[in-house]
């Protein structure tokens, strides 16, 4: 969500006179687009400010701007390190806040056409906001309750990327399967951009096992542009710990919608998030997470050490596993996925699949397939943001190396 957000700033900026700046030896304003997920993001945000300051001082007429997903504490304790801190809600009157230019710009800043980043895959935000407050996140308090996009601006905003040769499209939401606009749900939503002309994938995330229907495994299976990934938070194998986090689902639920998609989609590429070291996470607690790991065999995991956000429930709960014990359990975990990547990657050995490269250097390229496996092969530069037939002949953990296909 936050390089989607970039992409709209970056947008206004541009239209009133600003350009992107190579270093920040040449900058007029430096931009800090701030996120909530992780306290170390924040952490960082403090120090960055420190820093800024002491660059302020050798450059004159440097200005500051921080925004992003951000507490009103924070908010309040960075407003004297920064000349400007704006709400992205905002974004329509930043060009009278920052030069005095008045320009009509959409009211909603989801509606302002973002400068893409790239010129073949596209971020589309479908939502902002987050009802589910779970107790070690800080988003509802920093983003505000969940909002849907109109769909018809979504289309609309989908309908021109294709036009313009877009290859893959990110439906992007805190939880996009709890998207509504009217009648249209999120699978409804898949259906219809499903149907939009052109040669494209969709993917989406982030995705919360609570709202997952047996309807929208239907629309992942039957819409041909929907690719083979998922993103499918657990964020804990023990139900206990679960219920702690105020996440409302138990593991048999989750094994469930897994056993589902992965018998109407066979080869699908399933990823998760997971938080070691919750407050009083038992030693025999964080065993059950790594039984799921092995039992589950994911392809790839987001593993975070549990850190306190100030304002979640969370927060008033005794940070009781050490910093050893997480990195420790981290470790374990990633050890587990390491093995199970290594044993799904060799599945595709000899096979033949879609690759979308995303990147050249020194004649390799770099990119997805489909199923979101990053595939390295030798080719030409030319190929990057074209869809390109590869045979796979080489797995690793983490990766797969192909040769182009004639």
């Amino acid at each position: 969500m936050n390089k989607s957000d970039s992409e709209r700033i970056a947008a206004v900026l541009e239209n009133i006179g600003y350009k992107k700046a190579q270093n920040e030896n040449e900058a007029d304003l430096l931009v800090v687009n701030a996120c909530s997920v992780r306290q170390s993001a924040i952490d960082r945000v403090y120090g960055l400010a420190e820093k800024l300051s002491n660059f302020k001082t050798k450059k004159r007429g440097l200005k500051t701007l921080l925004t992003g997903c951000l507490l009103r504490a924070d908010k309040n304790k960075l407003r004297q390190r920064f000349d400007y801190v704006l709400d992205i809600k905002t974004l329509s009157l930043w060009p009278k806040l920052l030069n005095g230019q008045s320009k009509r710009l959409p009211a909603n800043y989801l509606d302002v056409m973002p400068a893409y980043q790239s010129a073949f895959s596209a971020f589309v935000p479908i939502s902002t906001g987050c009802n589910n407050f779970c107790s070690y996140c800080a988003v509802p308090y920093a983003k505000g309750r969940e909002i849907c996009r109109p769909a018809d601006k979504i289309v609309a905003e989908i309908k021109n990327l294709v036009k313009s040769g877009y290859k893959e499209i990110w439906l992007l939401g805190q939880n996009v399967n709890s998207y509504k606009d009217g009648n249209t749900d999120f699978s409804c939503l898949l259906k219809i951009v499903n149907n939009i002309p052109g040669d494209f994938w969709i993917r989406f995330t982030s995705s919360h096992p609570k709202d997952f229907s047996d309807k929208l495994i239907e629309a992942m299976a039957g819409c041909e542009k929907v690719t083979e990934y998922l993103n499918l938070p657990v964020q804990a194998g023990d139900n206990k710990v679960l219920k702690s986090m105020n996440r409302p689902y138990t593991i048999k639920h989750y094994e469930s919608i897994i056993a589902k998609l992965r018998k109407k989609i066979p080869n699908l590429t399933l990823s998760t998030d997971v938080i070691v070291g919750f407050p009083s996470e038992t030693k025999k607690q964080f065993a059950n997470t790594a039984k799921l790991f092995r039992k589950i065999k994911f392809d790839m995991a987001y593993i975070a050490e549990y850190s306190p956000r100030p304002a979640t429930s969370a927060s008033r709960l005794k940070d009781s596993v050490s910093s050893a014990e997480k990195k420790q359990r981290r470790q374990t975990l990633t050890d587990i996925l390491r093995e199970t990547a290594l044993e799904k990657n060799r599945e595709y050995l000899g096979k033949k699949v879609l690759v979308l490269p995303e990147q050249w250097q020194k004649g390799f390229l770099t990119g997805k397939s489909r199923e979101y496996k990053t595939v390295k092969l030798k080719g030409p530069k030319n190929l990057v943001g074209n869809f390109t037939p590869v045979k796979i002949i080489a797995s690793l953990s983490w990766g797969l190396t192909g040769k182009i296909l004639k």
